[in-house]
């Protein structure tokens, strides 16, 4: 089963940015743009922005505001993705929050042998298939690098592997129009290849960055023109680390984050106006011993709930980050890192939340991990879903009729209501020591290496049609045959 959305419209609510400070940010971005530019590393990109009264010196672009407001009226306040079945699974937008792995990690832990080791095709294809199989998992990253594939062609890879092990919305990395465009085509080979159904209900999401600070790449902006062109859905966050690529402080880090992600979303609009964009910023900060991008820092997190404020202000969808740690293996540091990152996640309406089941600072991906994350999701959603408060909640004709001294345990009131008001866990202990014991006194991290295992061991996605699947073989293979 491919599992539910976990979509709720938030009941609690929080922010960190008041009206004041976002218009702060806001005007303080508009004047990094305008005053300092930022370099543009494209010729087609250049001229476009030139022809609509940015200043152009070399690589450097000066941005008035005027363009900035009107690529903000331009993106639309909704981005909707669909699953490999053509059903609606992402709607990106108001306070919804969709949580899916992280990319491109390095190694894995091996659920069989407890060992570290280099991620390759067949291991994104397999977190793909565990994820697939997670209620609470909503879309998919490529959570390794198909290392043994050569060049670039491993973005390729990483896709295509995606494709075949999970039916969710796939958000996926890239390195230029070289491998976006053969990534489409897979896609659109997923679809039938029914280009109008693909550009109407997209399957797949490109997530690429500017380099930090105020530098966009050619490839970048290759990636951006294609996706106006395709109307291809795409996030472009900043990858900042306060105190190396951006000041040491979270304004300062907001500011010049929230400037580079308006930059592309700039670019994105001028192309095509109303291309789908998800807006928001990566704003971290360096850990001063030891130089790590740090993924579970309080900072971090409060820079992605600022983002939502800042994201709600420009009626954009928003990008966020969640369910990653800085611990080296599933610990406890582990799981309380996951939990503070996804209630806050949750809480702030981030609607696209991604890096679940990072561990060891976005280098190692666990599949434990995942499992882990997954069952703190479900807690979120109770948390954000709030109290109902309502005639049937306040339960006074029950509590009349039970009167001083009686229980509520055989009331027809508790028997309709406790499932949707009692919240259960399916990994978490709650039994009494005696039947935790008497059930072999499993710890947590046994339990969810076991329930990875039978997850690989049973479940298996839907497959795609044959005539795909022999497609997209012929396009990495064509892919394979490029010169680098």
């Amino acid at each position: 089963m491919a599992g539910k959305s976990t979509g709720l419209r938030l009941g609690v609510k929080f922010r960190v940015l008041t009206d004041e400070q976002i218009e702060d940010i806001h005007l303080a971005s508009l004047e990094i743009l305008e005053r300092t530019g930022i370099a543009i590393e494209h010729e087609e990109a250049r001229e476009l922005l030139r022809k609509h009264g940015c200043a152009v010196d070399g690589d450097r672009v000066r941005i008035p505001p005027g363009l900035v407001k009107q690529a903000l009226a331009s993106a639309p306040e909704r981005v909707l993705l669909y699953n490999r079945k053509d059903e609606p699974a992402v709607d990106l937008g108001a306070d919804r929050s969709y949580f899916g792995t992280g990319s491109d990690t390095p190694t894995y832990i091996d659920p069989y042998t407890g060992e570290m080791k280099p991620t390759s095709r067949d291991s994104v294809q397999t977190i793909a298939r565990l994820c697939d199989a997670l209620p609470n998992i909503d879309f998919v990253m490529s959570m390794g690098i198909a290392r043994e594939r050569p060049g670039t062609s491993s973005f390729v890879h990483q896709y295509a592997a995606m494709q075949e092990g999970t039916v969710k919305p796939i958000v996926f990395t890239a390195q230029g129009r070289k491998d976006i465009e053969p990534i489409r085509r897979i896609a659109l080979a997923a679809a039938g290849g029914d280009e109008d159904l693909l550009r109407l209900h997209p399957r797949c999401l490109l997530y690429t960055e500017p380099i930090s600070p105020l530098l966009i790449t050619r490839e970048a902006l290759e990636m951006l023109l294609f996706c106006a062109e395709t109307r291809l859905p795409v996030t472009f966050p900043s990858g900042i680390m306060c105190g190396g690529t951006a000041p040491v402080t979270l304004a300062g880090g907001l500011a010049l984050g929230n400037a580079e992600t308006l930059a592309g979303l700039t670019v994105l609009q001028l192309a095509g106006p109303g291309s789908p964009y998800v807006y928001g910023g990566n704003v971290s900060v360096m850990d001063m011993r030891t130089s790590i991008y740090t993924y579970a820092s309080p900072e971090f997190h409060l820079a992605f709930a600022a983002f939502c404020d800042l994201g709600r202000h420009y009626k954009l969808p928003v990008w966020g980050l969640a369910g990653a740690a800085d611990a080296k293996c599933p610990d406890l540091q582990a799981g309380a890192e996951a939990a503070y990152e996804l209630l806050l996640a949750r809480l702030s309406g981030n609607n696209l939340v991604h890096d679940v089941g990072y561990i060891n600072s976005g280098l190692t991906a666990s599949m434990e991990f995942i499992v882990l994350c997954d069952e703190i999701i479900e807690v979120t959603n109770r948390i954000a879903a709030g109290i109902e408060v309502s005639e049937r909640t306040l339960a006074l004709d029950v509590i009349d009729e039970i009167g001083p001294g009686g229980h509520f345990l055989a009331a027809d009131h508790t028997v309709q209501n406790f499932r949707q008001h009692i919240w259960h866990p399916k990994l978490f202990e709650r039994d009494s020591y005696e039947g935790w014991e008497s059930r072999g006194g499993k710890d947590l991290l046994t339990k969810l290496n076991e329930r990875v295992k039978e997850i690989l061991e049973t479940h298996q996605p839907e497959p795609l049609a044959e005539e795909a699947t022999k497609k997209i073989a012929e396009i990495l293979a064509e892919r394979e045959a490029l010169a680098e």
